[in-house]
C-alpha cells in the first residue's frame, strides 16, 4: 500500500507559560568575577542536575558534622596513591569525619608513605622480572603490627595495629599517615582485606588466620558504626567492590538487630559509575529513607573541592551566614 504523509493538523497546543518546565534561568550560572572566593564559587553553580546535587550533599554533610552525627569514608587505594592523605588527616583533626573504612591496598600505600615518603611500584616491569609485591620492610611491618595485637590487644583490628606501630615506631613520614594519625586520635579506622588481593599476603610471615581475624574485629567495628549513621553520612571514594559490599552487609544486620537506622546520606565519588557503589551506597541503603549521591570526576580534583567546600561552609554555618541553604537539604 501506498503510504501518505501524516498530518499534524488538528494538533492542540498549550501555553508555555502553563506548562511546568524543569530549567528556569533562576537556577543557571552565575558569572564569575575575579577576586571571588570558595563560598562564592559554590553560590554560582547552576542549581541544575548535578550542579544542585552537589551543593545539596554538601549542605547534608555540613548539618551532620554541625549536628554530631556520625560522617564516614570508606576509600581504596587509589584517594592514598593521588596525594589526598593530608585532605583525609584534616578531616579527622577537624573531626568531620567520625572514622575510615579502607580496604587492604589502601592500608599498604599509607604505611609505605609513612615508611618511605613514596609508593606505588611499576606493576608491568615487576611482574615481568617476577618481583611485584615483594617489598620486604612493606610486609615484615604489617605482619608484625598483626601478631603483636591478635595476641595482646583482644578488642582492637588490622587498622589500629598498623596505626599503633606506625606511630610507636617513629617511621620518618609518620606525620603523613591516615591510620598513624587516626591511632593518635584515637579515631576508628577499619580495614577490610580480602585474602589474595594484597602484596603482602604472599610474604613467608603471613598469617591468614590472625590477618583474618584483625579484619573481621574491624567488621565489627565498622557495623558498630554505621549501626549510629541515622541522620549522618557514608562517602564512599573509590571502591568499585569490597566497601560497597561491606557497607551493604553493615546496613543489614544493623537493621536486623533494630538498630535505628532508616534515614541518611550517601554519597559515592569515582572517576566512573560503577554497579556496586551505585547499587550498594547510592540507591538500596537509602531506599527507605534518605537520599544518595554520586559524582563522577577524578579523585585528586573532586575530593578536594568537596571538602573544602563542606569546611568552607562549616566555618559559615557556625557564623551564620549560609541560613539560606537550611531548607535545601530536604528530599
Amino acid at each position: 500500500m501506498a503510504w501518505k504523509l501524516f498530518s499534524f493538523d488538528g494538533v492542540k497546543t498549550i501555553s508555555i507559560f502553563d506548562r511546568p518546565s524543569k530549567v528556569s534561568i533562576e537556577d543557571f550560572a552565575k558569572r564569575w568575577n575575579p577576586g571571588g572566593d570558595l563560598q562564592t564559587f559554590l553560590d554560582h553553580l547552576p542549581r541544575i542536575l548535578a550542579g544542585a546535587d552537589f551543593l545539596e550533599a554538601i549542605i547534608r554533610t555540613v548539618i551532620a558534622v554541625a549536628s554530631s552525627k556520625v560522617v564516614l569514608a570508606g576509600m581504596g587505594a587509589h584517594v592514598a596513591k593521588v596525594g589526598l592523605g593530608p585532605i583525609i588527616i584534616q578531616l579527622l583533626e577537624e573531626h568531620i569525619l567520625t572514622g575510615l573504612a579502607v580496604n587492604g591496598a589502601f592500608a599498604i600505600h599509607d604505611l609505605e608513605l609513612a615508611i618511605s615518603g613514596k609508593t606505588s611500584e611499576d606493576v608491568e616491569n615487576h611482574l615481568e622480572k617476577g618481583y611485584f609485591g615483594m617489598v620486604e620492610e612493606t610486609a615484615r611491618f604489617i605482619h608484625e603490627a598483626v601478631r603483636d595485637v591478635v595476641v595482646n590487644h583482644p578488642d582492637k583490628g588490622l587498622g589500629w595495629a598498623i596505626g599503633k606501630k606506625i606511630v610507636e615506631d617513629r617511621v620518618p613520614f609518620s606525620h603523613v599517615s591516615v591510620l598513624g594519625t587516626a591511632y593518635r586520635l584515637g579515631k576508628p579506622v577499619s580495614v577490610h582485606v580480602a585474602i589474595g588481593t594484597d602484596i603482602v599476603h604472599t610474604h613467608p610471615l603471613m598469617d591468614g588466620a590472625s590477618m583474618g581475624e584483625l579484619s573481621y574485629r574491624d567488621f565489627r567495628l565498622f557495623c558498630s558504626l554505621v549501626s549510629a549513621m541515622e541522620e549522618g553520612v557514608y562517602i564512599n571514594i573509590g571502591s568499585a567492590v569490597i566497601l560497597p559490599e561491606v557497607f551493604l552487609k553493615a546496613v543489614s544486620v544493623c537493621r536486623n538487630l533494630g538498630f535505628h537506622l532508616n534515614s541518611f546520606t550517601t554519597i559515592d565519588m569515582d572517576f566512573q559509575r560503577q554497579y556496586r557503589p551505585i547499587k550498594n551506597v547510592v540507591e538500596r541503603p537509602v531506599k527507605i529513607g534518605g537520599k544518595g549521591f554520586h559524582f563522577t570526576g577524578h579523585h585528586e580534583i573532586m575530593v578536594p573541592l568537596f571538602f573544602a567546600s563542606v569546611i568552607e561552609m562549616i566555618k559559615n554555618w557556625r557564623g551564620g551566614g549560609i541560613s539560606r541553604y537550611a531548607c535545601e537539604d530536604k528530599d
